[in-house]
């Protein structure tokens, strides 16, 4: 068993519910209830800790909602806390996303000063227009200010999330997101095309969209961009700077184990040979009830469906992963893998069957080579 462990701590609240948006989160009404909510996740953490015992955090990432809503020194009792329960990896990356929100700006240099080394800001576009039709908070000159003031915090490694094929946009349009995203100098971009989701305001209200063939000269112009500017494309929608890579993304895609925390998160944990998932009850309402348990459901995945997720996951990679991994992750032997494998290899999806990695091809119709791996 692999001695690291990633955590995924959930903060849920954000200021507004965006209409493409199908996490869960929770739009503010009234005082969010940091204390208490903190006592949660302690107690959920404290809750785990036989199972995880011996292990170490490699890296910690706080999602949402909107984490940089909450304040400094709510975080940093909750970190202080944990690092007082479990070891900490001397490497350990800690990223927290947050919304260029004007009022949440003054807050970085705190964040950094308790620890977190990683910042992932939602700046999705750069024009206001679009910014706009998704219903963010902030505006595109709101957006600039906020990396500055990452930057000037002291951050070194941050993220920007971009999005592409956005309400009524051109080709020029996305490339000029990018540009300005570059000129920045993130260590890492996150850019991904705008999907339409069930149970968004966007899925009963579907705005216009681009057609297939200016998304196609949206992908192939912002691909070679990137390329230009040394920005690596190592997973489908990842892009780093050489040896900047999200450790904690990374990780799942590895089919590594984390622990979630707070409302509506996912673990998965390997004990004792078995490999199971559970989900903590999604509302925070249900989640900080007392005396209930935070877990909503638990399973233990089977054969089939770790393979299948494990490829699920590995495939979605654009660089090669090794047979012993897959078996040191999973527990099984590589020989469950030959006949899919073959197949797919036939068809020209997976380049060759000394390792796990995708063609040209394969990348295209990712769908349909996931689905070979379905027992």
């Amino acid at each position: 068993m692999n001695k690291n462990l990633s955590l995924y701590i959930h903060l849920p609240w954000c200021i507004k519910k965006c209409p493409y948006c199908d996490f869960n989160s929770h739009a503010v009404i009234g005082d969010i209830p940091e204390e208490a909510y903190v006592d949660c996740l302690l107690e959920d953490f404290n809750s785990h800790l036989t199972s995880i015992e011996g292990r170490q955090i490699s890296s910690v990432f706080f999602g949402g909602g909107t984490p940089s809503l909450f304040s400094a020194e709510s975080l940093n009792r909750l970190l202080k806390t944990l690092q007082s329960s479990i070891e900490f990896s001397s490497d350990c990356e800690i990223t927290l996303e947050a919304n260029p929100g004007t009022v949440e700006q003054t807050r970085f240099k705190h964040y950094f000063e308790i620890g977190v080394n990683r910042i992932s800001l939602g700046i999705q576009s750069f024009q206001a227009d679009k910014l706009k039709a998704l219903g963010r908070i902030h505006n595109d000159i709101e957006a600039h200010t906020a990396i500055d003031a990452v930057k000037k915090s002291g951050f070194i490694n941050f993220n920007i999330d971009l999005m592409h094929g956005l309400p009524n946009q051109t080709s020029e349009e996305s490339l000029n997101d990018i540009a300005q995203a570059i000129n920045h100098k993130p260590t890492h971009l996150s850019w991904y095309q705008l999907t339409i989701e069930p149970n968004t305001y966007f899925y009963k209200h579907t705005p216009t969209l681009p057609n297939e063939n200016t998304l196609e000269s949206i992908e192939i112009e912002g691909l070679g961009l990137l390329e230009k500017n040394n920005y690596q494309r190592y997973e489908i929608s990842a892009y780093s700077l050489p040896g900047k890579q999200s450790q904690h993304n990374k990780n799942y895609w590895l089919f590594g184990d984390y622990l979630g925390i707070g409302a509506g998160a996912h673990s998965k944990l390997t004990v004792n040979s078995k490999i199971t998932r559970h989900w903590n009850h999604k509302s925070p309402h249900s989640y900080m009830k007392k005396n209930e348990l935070f877990i909503s459901n638990t399973i233990e995945i089977k054969e089939p469906d770790i393979i299948f997720e494990f490829m699920l996951n590995a495939l979605r990679l654009f660089e090669p992963v090794s047979f012993e991994l897959f078996e040191q992750k999973t527990g099984l032997n590589r020989n469950v893998l030959k006949i899919p494998f073959e197949l797919a290899v036939k068809k020209g999806l997976l380049k060759n069957e000394s390792f796990i990695e995708t063609t040209d091809l394969g990348k295209k119709f990712l769908n349909d080579l996931c689905r070979i791996f379905i027992q």
